[in-house]
């Protein structure tokens, strides 16, 4: 069975930066489409970003764009996330997840998470304003 396993959360300021990764075990990074998400207490799981098979094309929500940067490293297995200029209402439980399906071919991004068959267990992420 396939594991995520992420890391990297933690409190931090408003305005700063964060790097979770998640690496995969039991599994191949290059053989899945991988995506972030998150959820808030009280809220519904969201989509942040979304990376391709071959890692090059990604898709981030609009709320991220030009703050977050999903990305994979296949030497490592692991998938990376990015978070510069954190905001107190970005304060969630972070979510690395895994897509083994074949469609849309090689620069499929998935953003919905019913399309992830893999889950990790998150990582909380704390922003104090």
């Amino acid at each position: 069975q396939v594991q995520l396993v992420e890391s990297g959360g933690r409190l931090v300021q408003a305005g700063g930066s964060l790097k979770l990764s998640c690496e995969i075990s039991r599994g191949t990074l290059s053989t899945f489409r991988m995506g972030w998400f998150r959820q808030a207490p009280g809220k519904d799981r969201e989509f942040v970003a979304a990376a391709s098979q071959n890692g090059i094309n990604t898709d981030y929500s609009d709320s991220v764009k030009g703050r977050f940067t999903i990305s994979v490293d296949f030497a490592k297995n692991t998938v990376y996330l990015q978070m510069d200029n954190l905001k107190p209402e970005e304060t969630a439980v972070y979510y690395c997840a895994a897509d083994s399906n074949n469609r849309g071919g090689l620069f499929y991004r998935a953003k919905n998470s019913y399309e992830y068959d893999y889950w990790g267990q998150g990582t909380q992420v704390t922003v104090s304003s």
